[in-house]
């Protein structure tokens, strides 16, 4: 019987003995840290070694470190960067050098406290339109472009010792409303969507994992979002050729309906891999492990594929990669 099928936070910056016996018993297949649990590198390292610990194996520790906005490691222990649009706007020439330098740093501070997986590359193309929540954590408009430095960022992580995420697939650009709130709606026509959206994630395809899209594509599927969508994951799995492990964006998000219980049934019934669950709440925990149950078949292979990506960082002198990185800014931008 392989792991739990779930991805589970936890409460706050040490492991309370409530939650050690519950993972010991649901044993997770990974973890994700936010904010909430991170003090200091000492106390970091420490908890993800406790995480690990309490499932008894080397279980993968996810945590969504984009810079910019969406970083849950800062100041003063942690490099601070601009926001992803920021950078990659100063430097148009160089951006996917430049990105490639930005996530090779941060998975060694990563991996430097026992963090092996990152939410990133976010391969969501920007438009006017695009909520706020997203807009300036990606990296442009142009498909081509985009898909370039999204495989610099993927590299620049692997290279690091760390599992990227792709997120959001297939596509959560062209939604207005914020997902964590409410429940997007996409009216663009599937043609459109398969010569923009859809094909930036054709180029990272190849990529060990990814996360849906809490998105709602009318044209395909105008009853259920990408997540509990079978339509819709047939996309990301034939026409963008996703082969990897695939989990959902947080399930315990606004934009899902229904019990959590469902929501979790409902993704993996349409072809979810994994079930992502982010606030720590021990009652929610426990009826995600309860609905979800283990991994097998095809999403036991594929969580297998998955952790075949981590590998020891290359080694790396940092003080010089700070530097190039600063190079690059200063006198390529343009």
């Amino acid at each position: 019987m392989g792991a739990g099928a779930f991805i589970l936070g936890c409460e706050g910056p040490r492991l309370t003995r409530a939650e050690r016996d519950f993972f010991a018993e649901a044993d997770p297949w990974g973890f994700i840290l936010f904010a909430r649990n991170i003090e200091d590198p000492e106390q970091l390292t420490w908890l993800t070694t406790e995480l690990r610990e309490a499932v008894g194996r080397d279980a993968p520790v996810f945590i969504d470190q984009e810079g910019g906005r969406v970083a849950r490691m800062g100041a003063p222990h942690w490099r601070e960067w601009l926001p992803a649009l920021d950078q990659v706007r100063l430097n148009r020439r160089k951006a996917a050098d430049a990105m490639y330098l930005r996530y090779r740093i941060i998975a060694h501070e990563l991996r430097a406290c026992g963090i092996d997986g990152n939410c990133a590359p976010v391969v969501d193309l920007v438009r006017a339109e695009t909520h706020d929540i997203l807009s300036n954590r990606c990296y442009g408009e142009d498909v081509v472009k985009v898909s370039d430095i999204a495989g610099a960022v993927a590299t620049g992580l692997v290279d690091g010792g760390v599992l990227p995420v792709i997120k959001h697939i297939p596509g959560h650009g062209r939604a207005t409303k914020d997902s964590h709130l409410e429940l997007p709606v996409v009216k663009a026509r599937e043609k459109a969507l398969n010569v923009s959206d859809f094909l930036a994630f054709q180029s990272v395809a190849n990529l060990p994992l990814a996360m849906t899209a809490h998105v709602v594509f009318v044209d395909i599927d105008a009853e259920a979002p990408a997540t509990t969508s079978p339509r819709m994951i047939n996309i990301i799995r034939d026409r963008i050729g996703f082969g990897g492990l695939l989990m959902t964006d947080d399930i315990s998000m606004k934009a899902l309906s229904g019990s959590l219980e469902d929501r979790c049934r409902d993704s993996l019934q349409a072809g979810c891999d994994l079930i992502l669950h982010c606030n720590g709440e021990m009652d929610e925990m426990r009826a995600v492990a309860d609905a979800t149950g283990r991994l097998a078949g095809k999403a036991a292979e594929r969580a297998e594929a998955a952790l075949g990506w981590r590998q020891d960082p290359d080694p790396i002198d940092i003080a010089a990669l700070d530097a190039e990185f600063e190079s690059l800014m200063t006198h390529q931008a343009g």
